[in-house]
């Protein structure tokens, strides 16, 4: 069994390491550093202490990750062959250190590792933007910032920004999230006596000073809740949680989940109808209006002890974990149809759906035109189809014509026989759409839009007519029709 000794190097000078660190540095064992641009290792270079330091990995690997694992790697042969080794680390070797994290994942792998503490880089930084982090601190580390990781509602310490590379994806990000005028902290050389720099800066200055080196840190402030501009997920629920207390809107306050189910297909479609119009603008905000429908939902779920929002995510991504084996598991798949096929086996698997009958009732009540396609596309999974365009298209006359017979032969007013008919119709239409793979419901949307326009053409051409349509015969109408329809849309 090999053994790893972890030390942490501190922040900065000399004098920030402690006395057991300094002992293990001078007991003999062999001393590998993850890197030696930190000031701390004169106390090497005074007291002529040997020393091996990974600095060459960054120069062979592209990626951050790439360096991390490797290092490891390296470190865990170097144990075994050696017995017992030290590596040193900035910093303490438990705050926003990565090669540390990857190797206690690795500990119950014939390795044993001891960890001996220094002063963390916090502290000094801290203390130079004198700010404190009991209101909310978020330490991330910079060569995989995402937009996710950042908190707009605490202060954010971004680590490892090692050169103006990652100081630029810094950038970009912060910029997505605050906007380029928003001014965080440059931090350079936190606990290193004479050298410590601190300024602040826009944003988009970031990747233009030429200050960015591998003891650089950023500080982002959080949003002021005077002056705020932008808004999180935690945001929306505490706004949410503030309209349905004693405190909020009468309105929000009475409703419940059966009283807004109705508001829930009606963003839904107006999010469509921002799509079909390419509507970006109307996109973001229809958007925000169905995810509210959701936290609406969870806060009377939370309310009620019925659920809350933690367990709608929980489940939400656990169904995307277990429908997705090809991504998180072992399963292999090459075509997006595979995906599908299994997505469907696993869900019909979970809902205890055994016969096909079943898998067609497990259809939710859509509107019928997307109803009646997904029960026929469930179908034909089964091989119930047609094997040309001809057999859907036939199958459109045949129930065209007994529509016209119904017609025809109606006596009494026997309006379901009719209904029944058309139904059949509309169904065989339908199966034309999914044999096209046309969506009926966005073709049906866009005649409907085609039919507005063309009818509001006719206005204006009455309108310059002097004649309202009203008072206009079926004839002049159909004229007015027709020069619509030379107009494309």
């Amino acid at each position: 069994m090999g053994k790893i000794n972890i030390l942490g190097l501190g922040p900065g000078d000399v004098d920030s390491l402690t006395i057991g660190v300094i002992n293990q540095i001078n007991s003999g064992i062999k001393n590998y550093l993850r890197t030696e641009k930190h000031p701390a290792i004169s106390y090497f270079q005074d007291n002529n202490v040997q020393y091996q330091s990974y600095d060459y990995v960054y120069e062979q690997e592209d990626d951050f990750s790439d360096v991390y694992e490797k290092i490891v790697e390296d470190l865990i042969i170097k144990s075994k062959e050696e017995g017992e080794i030290n590596y040193l680390v900035p910093g303490n070797p438990l705050v926003a250190e990565k090669t540390v994290e990857i190797l206690l994942q690795k500990e119950e792998l014939d390795l044993e590792i001891e960890v001996f503490a220094g002063m963390s880089f916090i502290d000094p930084v801290i203390q130079l933007v004198r700010r404190d982090p009991v209101n909310g601190l978020k330490i991330v580390d910079g060569t995989s910032l995402q937009m996710n990781d950042v908190d707009i509602n605490i202060d954010c310490l971004i680590v490892q920004v090692y050169n103006n590379r990652v100081a630029s994806n810094i950038k970009l990000t912060l910029s997505e999230v605050y906007g380029d005028d928003y001014e965080i902290y440059v931090v350079n050389s936190a606990g290193i006596k004479e050298k410590e720099k601190l300024i602040r800066i826009p944003i988009f200055e970031l990747d233009r000073i030429d200050t960015i080196d591998s003891l650089t840190s950023i500080y982002v402030p959080k949003l002021d809740k005077i002056i705020k501009k932008v808004f999180n997920f935690d945001d929306i629920i505490n706004t949410t949680r503030l309209l349905r207390s004693e405190e909020g809107c009468p309105w929000d306050r009475k409703q419940t989940h059966e009283s807004i189910r109705d508001c829930v297909i009606e963003e839904a479609y107006e999010v469509v109808d921002a799509i079909d119009k390419g509507d970006l603008d109307s996109l973001v905000e229809e958007l925000g209006d169905l995810l509210f429908q959701v936290v609406f939902h969870c806060q009377i779920g939370q309310e009620e002890g019925e659920f809350n929002l933690l367990d709608v995510t929980t489940a939400l991504n656990n169904k995307l974990i277990y429908r997705h084996p090809h991504v998180f598991g072992e399963k292999k798949v090459e075509k997006s149809e595979e995906v599908v096929y299994n997505w469907n086996k696993l869900k019909y698997k979970d809902r205890g759906i055994s016969s096909y009958a079943e898998i067609l009732k497990d259809v939710p009540k859509l509107p019928s035109l997307m109803r009646s396609f997904k029960v026929q596309e469930r179908a034909a999974q089964i091989g119930f189809d047609w094997d040309h365009i001809d057999g859907p298209l036939d199958k459109v006359k045949e129930e065209y014509y007994e529509v016209m017979e119904c017609i025809n032969t109606l006596q009494g007013g026997d309006v379901k026989k009719v209904e029944e008919e058309l139904g059949d119709l509309l169904f065989a239409v339908v199966n034309v759409c999914r044999f096209l793979n046309v969506n009926p419901e966005l073709a049906l949307n866009r005649t409907i839009n085609k039919f507005i326009t063309r009818f509001e053409m006719m206005e204006k051409y009455s309108n310059k007519l002097g004649k309202k349509l009203e008072e206009m015969t079926l004839e002049e109408m159909d004229k007015l029709w027709d020069e619509a329809k030379l107009h494309k849309y």
